[in-house]
């Protein structure tokens, strides 16, 4: 199966330069985050753990401080800052 390039990536040339520097970055924390989402959500369902037992503090403070970099970037090119 071939794996798709990210949609950040694949439109980078729309994006200002500043963005276009941080896009990689971007889009590996939006795999990330995604990949994470349902297990953070319901748990894995083949060992039975909920939420709780697969997360520590220190990876929710990863997934936010990384989530705020996104949204802080982001908000920048929307609001083009």
């Amino acid at each position: 199966m071939e794996r798709r390039k990210s949609v950040l990536i694949e439109n980078e040339e729309r994006f200002p330069a500043w963005f276009r520097d941080k896009i990689g970055d971007l889009a590996s924390t939006s795999t990330w985050l995604r990949r994470e989402r349902e297990l953070s959500l319901y748990g894995d369902e083949e060992t039975g753990l909920p939420p709780q037992r697969l997360y520590t503090k220190v990876y929710a403070k990863r997934a936010l401080d990384e989530a705020e970099v996104v949204v802080e970037n982001c908000s920048r090119l929307i609001g083009g800052i």
